[in-house]
């Protein structure tokens, strides 16, 4: 499915930024293996991505003082969510990267979690029992987004061609909450804090001050 390169106004209606939960994982071998799948499928992706490499757990939304919509969330939304992740009492753990997949939308790379954690942080994310990340969850590594509409015999014939790489472990020590500006498309992630598994405690960057959600509990 291509991927139209415009702003999405009728989306974010002038609302910035957007916020969600997710494992960082902008490692120089994930960046390697990336890069090398990247230049592989040459010329079927979009060239503007720029995210840095992450696994999303879950949405939040655009922050609001008074939250109106179900794409919105406020101060009480990230107070529960650091609330469950503590109680949880999640050790770091470790994670595999590797493997190329696609959706109809973007190539990925695949994430292993052998210990079954991520169903554990999504769990804590989960508002009420629920996820905003709704439908099947794939854990997953962003390649690129498809810049067209390409041919399924095009695009496997790729994929045959990118020989296996050894699979990438990755240990993860936080969870953490980013922004992105949804006018820019696949534009730069921005972390706005950390939630460290080893102490249980929630550390905010300077960046996210710019919410507007007030001063937040560190635990």
């Amino acid at each position: 499915m291509k991927t139209e390169r415009r702003d999405f106004a009728e989306w974010h209606r002038g609302r910035s930024p957007y916020v969600f939960w997710a494992l960082d994982v902008d490692l120089p071998a994930v960046r390697a293996e990336l890069a090398r799948v990247a230049a592989g499928l040459g010329g079927l992706l979009l060239d503007e991505y720029q995210r840095q490499p992450h696994v999303t757990l879950d949405l939040c939304g655009f922050p609001q003082p008074r939250p109106a919509g179900d794409d919105e969330f406020g101060a009480g939304l990230l107070e529960g969510q650091i609330a469950r992740l503590s109680a949880a009492g999640l050790a770091p753990f470790e994670i595999v990267i590797g493997g190329l997949n696609s959706f109809l939308s973007a190539a990925y790379l695949d994430v292993d979690d052998p210990a079954d954690r991520l169903a554990t942080l999504r769990a804590a994310l989960a508002e009420s029992g629920s996820n905003r990340l709704f439908g099947d969850y794939v854990p997953h590594c962003t390649v690129g987004l498809y810049g067209a509409e390409w041919p399924t015999g095009e695009v496997l014939s790729r994929f045959r061609h990118l020989s296996d790489a050894p699979a990438i472990r990755v240990r993860i020590e936080r969870v953490s909450l980013m922004s992105y500006e949804p006018a820019t498309i696949a534009g730069r992630l921005q972390i706005l804090g950390d939630f460290w598994l080893n102490t249980r405690r929630m550390h905010w960057r300077p960046a996210f001050s710019q919410l507007g959600l007030g001063q937040l509990a560190t635990e």
